[in-house]
């Protein structure tokens, strides 16, 4: 299974646009720490006009470079933000393989049960079979009328149908798997026997690591917005040519807003009840994953139990009276119809056993996702 997953994550497009998503976010980052570009003014005065103002006659020409000022802690501010977007661009790649891992990790053991259906499946037509043959010797001896054979010879159809069928799924449940890493289910080898791992382990760490990674940046967002409420300076200097006496003077100047009305306030407000929101539903998010965990736990211990009871304790007394009931028919003690309840006992508690795998499966697939088994790093939070 490890393989599988490994496979179908090197190959997954989700995470190739997660990992272009991270490179969005370093690029992010490189940009923020630029600081403000200066401007160079050109301005002319008195091109044309009348009398003494007549064209070119006597410009004024100013030349000037400005450079904002950023005051507050914008540029750090901005560069903290930017940092946090990485982290969480980061982070939300890192929940991606789990994800991934959850659905192939379900692949795989459909895949498994897949195989063990194919091989029920042999073992009824086997049987099925051996009753047909014990049918016949006991009609042909008058012994059973003859719809007996004819019952007999259509649960070996059926008993063909099913395995047919069987196989046909096992080949689509190697494919659905194979295709997780564009590969082709024909001769795909998966591993004979359904591992079912103890049913333990926390809460993985990466469902955590987005959380707060979303709340590092909603607070860095405060931070930003913080930094906006303090105005910025331009300072500039420069040179102006007066054509009239072919002289060169300097020019200095600086700008700045007076703050008056807007200060901001309403971003800085917005951003803070978005940290707050991300705070609640962060712990909300941690709590609804240990109840889930809980009740995973529970189910996946309640459906293993069934499943191995059904085919450890179940299966081999429904054989058991099946053969039993065979023994008795060949003597004459049982009807035909008494071998079809037995053999329909043991089919039934087949199916039995693969809807427990089943939700088995669903529940230990969600549980491994909640505790990271699949998770580049091996941290767990509580």
């Amino acid at each position: 299974m490890e393989q599988a997953v490994d496979r179908a994550v090197a190959a997954a497009p989700e995470l190739a646009a997660n990992e272009a998503s991270v490179d969005a976010a370093r690029a992010s980052a490189r940009q923020a720490s630029f600081r403000l570009n200066p401007t160079v003014a050109v301005e002319a005065e008195n091109l044309a006009g009348t009398g003494n103002y007549s064209v070119l006659e006597q410009p004024e020409v100013t030349v000037t470079y400005s450079q904002p000022i950023e005051r507050g802690g914008k540029r750090a501010a901005r560069m903290a933000f930017a940092a946090r977007g990485v982290e969480l661009a980061e982070a939300q790649s890192r929940l991606a393989r789990l994800q991934i891992g959850q659905q192939v990790q379900r692949a795989f053991i459909d895949t498994q049960i897949a195989d063990q259906l194919v091989w029920i499946a042999e073992q009824r037509l086997t049987t099925e079979k051996a009753l047909q043959t014990e049918a016949l010797r006991r009609v042909r001896g008058y012994k059973d009328p003859l719809f007996v054979e004819t019952a007999a010879s259509a649960r070996v159809t059926a008993a063909e149908l099913a395995l047919d069928e069987a196989r046909a799924r096992a080949a689509s449940a190697r494919n659905l798997l194979a295709s997780y890493w564009g590969g082709s289910g024909a001769g795909l080898d998966i591993a004979k026997g359904i591992v079912k791992p103890p049913v333990s382990g926390d809460l993985a760490s990466a469902d955590a690591a987005v959380r707060q990674a979303a709340l590092a940046r909603a607070s860095a967002e405060v931070v930003v917005e913080q930094s906006r409420a303090t105005p910025d300076y331009t300072v500039s200097g420069g040179a102006r040519f007066l054509r009239e006496t072919n002289d060169v003077a300097l020019v200095a100047g600086v700008s700045f807003p007076l703050g008056r009305f807007d200060r901001n306030q309403g971003n800085i407000e917005r951003a803070q009840a978005e940290r707050r929101r991300l705070e609640a539903e962060a712990e909300a998010d941690r709590l609804a994953r240990l109840r889930r965990l809980v009740s995973l736990r529970a189910q996946a211990e309640a459906t293993s139990q069934r499943a191995d009871g059904l085919i450890e304790k179940v299966y081999p007394q429904a054989r058991k009276t099946l053969a039993q009931v065979r023994e008795g028919y060949n003597r004459g003690g049982f009807r035909f119809s008494d071998i079809q309840a037995a053999a329909d006992a043991i089919i039934e508690v087949q199916q039995q056993w693969v809807e427990a795998m089943i939700a088995w499966r669903d529940a230990q697939s969600e549980l491994d996702r909640l505790t990271g088994r699949f998770d580049v790093a091996v941290e767990t939070v509580p």
